[in-house]
């Protein structure tokens, strides 16, 4: 039976599981060394929670095509795979969340930041008070994911992309910085005009097919106005207003990551339901964008497991409480 992912602010019971199986990955020694990845210094375990971290970085880091650019398209961003890629992340760590709660019934929550986007000062919003995510700092010093520099056991950020784009072995607190890169998030009027198909200069009748040729970050669709390349900020928009941990390759180092892309998620969800479980580029594109059509395996140092097709109807596994 499908779970149900639920508001973290408003499910205090989701709050708590979320948190406590978060730091249950992150005591959770895999069978993986530092050293399989090719990061630098001595060989080192990695912890469940972080082979997270370093598959998302690797698939930032792989070009699409091979001899392209990572920041003109890559194997999860940039491009359509955004959305079924990321889905099947957050399938896999909901499941790894499952198995070390002993709870197959948890779901994974969702932070809906459009709210907190119209707040006059979005920091205050009660997903940052100590009980929830705590809030920001250069580390943050409050809430579940503290870090105390004598308590072993206390979140700790161990592998990271540093500023020359390199993954490094690092022992260090959570790093948050609100408003550094954007002064506010995304609110409700931003995530309004995405669903808007009405003519212009009224809305965008693009926004009801899901990707366009050339299939790069500013392509015309729905994919690129979520990403937040075209329109109003949406993804990017979140990512930059937390800073810190959350601007790198290494993002999922920071647990509101899975929060947010599940949100993320929730509106593609709300997409499909008005629009169809529709995806493009099809087969018959160039096999340049291999990873980026519809039938090729996701690209994943974890093992292939989907395919942008298979991902499209994701309700056995997951629904939403809300969707919009």
């Amino acid at each position: 039976m499908a779970v149900v992912r639920r508001n973290i602010v408003t499910d205090p019971a989701a709050r708590d599981a979320y948190i406590e199986g978060v730091m249950r990955l992150k005591r959770e020694d895999s069978t993986l060394k530092t050293t399989a990845f090719g990061i630098p210094g001595p060989p080192a375990p990695v912890r469940t929670y972080d082979l997270f971290v370093i598959w998302h970085y690797k698939a930032m880091m792989t070009p699409v095509p091979p001899n392209g650019n990572v920041n003109t398209r890559n194997a999860a961003h940039r491009g359509p795979v955004f959305l079924p890629w990321h889905r099947f992340m957050l399938n896999l760590l909901e499941a790894h969340l499952q198995r070390v709660l002993g709870d197959p019934a948890f779901g994974l929550p969702y932070w809906d930041w459009a709210i907190d986007g119209s707040l006059p000062a979005p920091e205050t919003a009660l997903i940052w008070k100590p009980e929830c995510m705590g809030g920001q700092g250069g580390p943050v010093t409050d809430g579940p994911f503290a870090f105390v520099a004598s308590d072993p056991n206390c979140f700790r950020v161990r592998v990271a992309s540093n500023s020359s784009a390199a993954l490094l072995q690092t022992d260090r607190g959570l790093l948050r910085a609100f408003a550094s890169g954007v002064p506010t998030l995304p609110n409700a009027l931003d995530v309004g005009a995405a669903f808007n198909t009405l003519p212009p200069p009224f809305g965008d009748p693009d926004l009801t097919t899901y990707d366009f040729a050339p299939w790069l970050a500013n392509s015309r669709g729905f994919r690129s106005r979520l990403e937040g390349f075209t329109g109003t900020g949406l993804h990017n928009q979140v990512h930059r207003w937390i800073g810190g941990d959350m601007a790198p390759a290494s993002s999922p180092n920071d647990p509101v990551f899975y929060l947010h892309h599940a949100n993320v998620d929730r509106l593609w969800e709300g997409w499909m339901n008005r629009n169809g479980r529709n995806y493009l580029p099809s087969m018959a594109e160039s096999a340049d964008l291999l990873g980026h059509r519809i039938d090729d395996p996701l690209i994943s140092p974890l093992g292939a497991g989907a395919t942008p097709r298979t991902t499209l109807d994701n309700t056995a596994l997951s629904t939403y409480d809300l969707v919009p």
